[in-house]
């Protein structure tokens, strides 16, 4: 669901940009007014594991490829405004350092993954699991509905934002400018792989981890217990987070074994062998930005062994830069609290 550049016209992700701006003042008011020091690794581990999580594709019939994106193990974990920051900050790293989505579509992909879907998320698990006594498996099960619901309200938004961009921004011809596909291919097609496979991936991921969280220390999921009943567990949770973090970094090359691209992930020359020609729009926008390790990836390294190290480096590139921008980010929460 990252959507590049070139497949939203200016009509759509500036309004993109300015819905998200909102969101991102309140969640950092929301995050600093409740945030406490035990809270920071928490908060970075979320975006950490929501970036690494992303690495791994899955392939889907006809040729394209999908992943889980962690938005719902992090709203759950530690609430969705800080999930807004939490996943905010790992697609903003992907598209800057990785060229994975688009400068221009930021605002569109944060607004998909990093409030639709933690929102979603939430509010669906705090339906089922119901109140604080709930049983691990009734959390399990609560968070794995949780992960596929709110997976497949953001790819139906996503969906939408490529299909209206026919309708709002075309030549005199009709010829589409940006995204050539109308809504009644684009929903569809996001929908049925969403539907019947990556939102069960996202089931599957959110549940497990969920429910592991769960057993480490159940306090993160009550607030009344999390104050002080966890904090003696809260350390060890995090060593066995960040060594999760570590071998899921080791596993990351096994998103190689995927080959295509998304569906409406495509370049210039794959759109040009799927429909005949290249929007307009698209071709000005679509080199806007250069990634310095484009699709995670070294091009000086070729061959297996060159390709899976550069996708391991990688990952451990985007992990470092993502908890560090995590960091200062409630650092400067917390410095701007402390002059209130």
């Amino acid at each position: 669901m990252h959507i590049p550049d070139g497949y939203l016209g200016p009509q759509t992700y500036v309004a993109a940009y300015a819905v998200m701006t909102p969101f991102w003042v309140v969640a950092g008011r929301r995050v600093r007014e409740a945030l406490k020091a035990k809270h920071v690794p928490l908060i970075a581990l979320a975006a950490v594991f929501s970036f690494v999580v992303m690495m791994f594709n899955v392939p889907a019939p006809g040729g394209t490829t999908g992943h889980a994106t962690g938005a719902a193990i992090a709203a759950i974990a530690i609430g969705p405004w800080a999930a807004v920051l939490a996943v905010s900050a790992a697609l903003t790293i992907q598209a800057l350092l990785f060229g994975d989505g688009g400068v221009t579509a930021i605002g569109a992909n944060c607004l998909t993954m990093a409030v639709i879907m933690p929102f979603a998320a939430y509010y669906v698990y705090r339906l089922i699991s119901g109140n604080a006594d709930a049983s691990a498996r009734r959390r399990t099960i609560a968070a794995a509905v949780a992960g596929y619901v709110s997976l497949n309200i953001a790819a139906f938004v996503t969906a939408l934002l490529f299909g209206v961009q026919p309708l709002i921004a075309s030549r005199p011809d009709g010829t589409p400018l940006y995204c050539p596909y109308p809504l009644s291919i684009a929903v569809p097609a996001m929908m049925i792989e969403h539907i019947f496979l990556f939102g069960f991936i996202e089931a599957a991921v959110t549940g497990l981890a969920i429910g592991w969280l769960y057993k480490l220390d159940p306090s993160l999921f009550s607030q009344s217990e999390a104050d002080d009943a966890g904090e003696s567990r809260r350390r060890p949770v995090v060593r066995y987070l960040w060594i999760a973090i570590a071998v899921i970094i080791l596993l990351t090359p096994l998103g190689l074994i995927a080959t295509g691209t998304a569906w409406g992930e495509w370049s210039a020359e794959e759109l040009q062998s799927k429909i005949g020609f290249v929007p307009d729009g698209f071709t000005k926008l679509e080199g806007i930005w250069k990634a310095a390790l484009p699709d995670y990836s070294l091009p000086a390294w070729d061959g297996t062994a060159g390709t899976v190290f550069a996708y391991i480096l990688s990952a451990v590139v985007g992990i470092a830069v993502t908890a560090l921008v995590m960091f200062v980010i409630i650092k400067l929460l917390m410095m701007k609290r402390q002059q209130e």
